[in-house]
């Protein structure tokens, strides 16, 4: 009785069934899962955004970060809203998925959607690894046991999120769409106690209200233009609330049908949210006087002493938690809990944007072939797995420290916005010239103004993003980007080398010239079923010329095989090459290049008999001969290799899947 394959009955086990291609529609997501699937990111940063304001102002001290961190958020609000409303034209106009990368190449050319999407590949890179290390981050001040674990946690939730988006965007999708409701319900909750409790005079202040802040050296006395400085980077550093917008424009064709309307539903729904949260955490956290710094152990003061390395500063998040729901422990472990998860579930929506925009990129010829192909669940499996490897590696570089990955992050997302919006501006120019109806053209117009204020916001933002935040880390991605555009043109390049090397000219009879004569050679080891087989498959193709050859490693053995083939009579010439180092692979190469020396015009087809075991410890038994001659031969011109396989009782029944596939052994050299 035949058993399966282990790793194919785990694989099943992980991902489910295959799925058939026509269930496609299936996957198709209704508002109130796409929302948890595609708008996780920019929900979840409003864990971290404020924590980065107030971490940003605190350099200059505690009064500074009080009475200026409602501005940066105000600022940052604003920027939200316009990008909101731009994008909302964006899923209109381009509702097939390409997203800001379809519209820059459409109306800015190749290199801007190049630039756009090396730009974005970047920035789901780090989704992934400033959202999940976030998480650990935030669920460590509520789980002890975290502390000092967090890069190993961290790695382990990615290889999680991996095998759940393996499964399929519907039921990830499902999976998550609790924890991210969970986590709005939460701090929607938590924000409107906090409010009563300052409105009735009830609340508490945080206990790290009773620390002072000292300001770093540099920022100890600030200059005007140093103040200015200061604010730019606390406001770039809260842009971060903006990641995730684009999602949602790249994830349309993910949409129930209205597509465009659903997804831009779900944008505004995604930005209202967004903006309430935000603007909550900040306000509380003026209000309980919370004290944030980048460096607590020297920057926090207890009676004009530094509190020292003892001191653990929790998230501002899950100080808000503690203060507000400080007679009520269940509140403040239910924040802790769902900020954690909905931190790492925001990596999801890297998951849905990065496969789908790695595959439209491979249809393009930028990325390999293999980015376009959908795995078993219907899921860009192969996406899946290079953004998984790409944000371990970054996890564990930066040993999983939100500080210092922050620092790379929002430099692209504000890349692809700007290129974005400057190609909706000339979308909207372009479509004014081909429309005549009045109504339909100042609707044109109101979606440009929408996108030109749009695009001079994203500008804006990436300039001073890109002037405060360079040397802090930002020069990285920068650099990241810049290698991934080149290594996408190589790419390319490479694709429409090969193109246009296996052009079939139609006026180009040459390649219809069939060749002069077929010179076929047999490979035995020994006189066996297998070999048999492939002499008679040999025969029966009738070449022009049928030798077999053997390599001479060993006189006496070379010398039996020769009797025993006089002594069967087989009606082929058999020719033993000399081997006196004992290699197989370099004399048969060497013989195969000597017939073509003579006979450059003849195709020369070497026949290699195998057989096939079924199991794939059997394999290791066997050397790998044949795969190295066949790799050595497949760069000589004008030579063909055959496989003829002779399959062993162990492999027979093993028909089902590549991993259930029985493994093919060497069968013509010495065993």
């Amino acid at each position: 009785m035949w058993v399966r394959n282990p790793v194919s009955v785990a694989k099943r086990v992980l991902l489910g069934q295959a799925m058939r291609s026509d269930r496609l529609g299936e996957t198709l997501l209704p508002k109130r899962i796409a929302l948890p699937v595609f708008a996780s990111d920019a929900l979840s940063s409003v864990a971290y955004a404020p924590d980065e304001i107030f971490l940003t102002l605190a350099l200059a001290g505690g009064a500074f970060a009080t009475t200026h961190s409602w501005q940066i958020g105000l600022s940052v609000v604003f920027v939200m809203a316009v990008v909101v409303a731009s994008y909302r034209q964006n899923v209109h106009a381009y509702p097939s998925g390409g997203g800001d990368y379809e519209v820059a190449t459409e109306n800015l050319g190749p290199k801007a959607g190049l630039t756009v999407a090396s730009a974005l590949l970047v920035d789901y890179v780090l989704t992934v690894a400033v959202s999940v290390s976030s998480g650990v981050q935030n669920a460590a001040s509520s789980m002890g046991f975290i502390r000092g674990h967090e890069m190993p946690v961290a790695v382990a939730l990615v290889l999680a999120l991996v095998t759940m988006n393996l499964r399929g965007v519907r039921e990830s999708g499902r999976a998550f769409a609790i924890p991210v409701y969970a986590f709005m319900v939460g701090i929607i909750g938590m924000a409107l106690y906090g409010f009563v409790q300052e409105l009735t005079g009830s609340l508490a202040a945080a206990p790290s209200s009773e620390l002072t802040l000292r300001p770093e050296p540099d920022y100890s006395t600030l200059t005007q233009f140093a103040m200015i400085f200061l604010l730019l980077r606390a406001f770039s550093s809260g842009c971060a609330a903006l990641t995730g917008v684009e999602a949602i424009s790249n994830g349309v064709p993910a949409f129930r049908k209205p597509k465009s309307h659903n997804a831009a539903t779900t944008l505004l729904l995604m930005g209202a949210i967004s903006v309430t949260m935000l603007l909550s955490i900040i306000q509380l956290t003026r209000a309980t006087g919370i004290t944030y710094a980048e460096n607590p152990a020297e920057q926090l003061l207890r009676d004009g002493e530094p509190v020292g390395p003892a001191y653990v500063q929790d998230t501002i998040i899950g100080q808000l938690s503690q203060t507000i729901f400080s007679h009520f422990e269940a509140g403040s472990l239910y924040i802790s809990i769902v900020t954690g998860l909905i931190l790492i579930l925001a990596a999801n929506t890297a998951f849905n944007g990065f496969p789908v925009l790695g595959s439209i990129l491979a249809s393009d010829g930028y990325l390999p072939r293999q980015l376009h192909t959908r795995g078993d669940r219907l899921a860009y499996s192969n996406g899946i797995i290079v953004l998984a490897a790409a944000a371990v590696f970054l996890i564990v570089i930066y040993d999983a420290q939100v500080t210092k990955l922050i620092q790379l992050y929002i430099v692209g997302v504000f890349v692809s916005f700007t290129l974005s919006q400057i190609g909706m501006i000339r979308h909207w120019n372009r479509a004014l010239t081909r429309t005549v109806d009045d109504r339909e053209r100042s609707r044109m117009r109101r979606s440009r103004v929408i996108n030109g204020v749009g695009a001079l916001m994203s500008a804006t933002v990436l300039v001073v993003v890109l002037i405060t935040k360079f040397m802090h880390g930002a020069g990285y991605a920068v650099a990241a980007m810049v290698a991934l555009f080149f290594l996408m043109l190589a790419i390319r390049r490479h694709y429409d080398h090969v193109r246009d090397e296996l052009l079939v000219d139609p006026d180009d009879t040459s390649a219809q010239v069939l060749p002069s004569r077929v010179h076929a050679v047999v490979l035995v080891s020994k006189i066996h079923k297998p070999t048999m087989r492939a002499l008679a498959y040999a025969r029966a193709t009738r070449p022009n010329k049928l030798e077999a050859i053997t390599v001479d490693v060993d006189a006496d053995e070379t010398a039996a095989l020769q009797a025993e083939w006089q002594r069967r009579r087989i009606p082929v010439e058999l020719k033993a090459l000399d081997s006196p180092y004992r290699e197989i692979i370099r004399p048969i190469v060497d013989y195969v290049k000597s017939i073509r020396s003579g006979h450059p015009r003849d195709i020369i087809v070497v026949y290699i008999p195998e057989y096939v075991v079924g199991h794939w410890w059997e394999q290791i038994l066997h050397n790998q001969s044949a795969l190295r001659l066949k790799t050595r031969l497949l760069f000589e011109p004008n030579v063909m290799v055959a496989s003829v396989p002779w399959q062993l009782r162990s492999s027979q029944g093993q028909e089902e899947g590549f991993l259930d596939q029985p493994v093919p052994a060497n069968a013509w050299d010495a065993e």
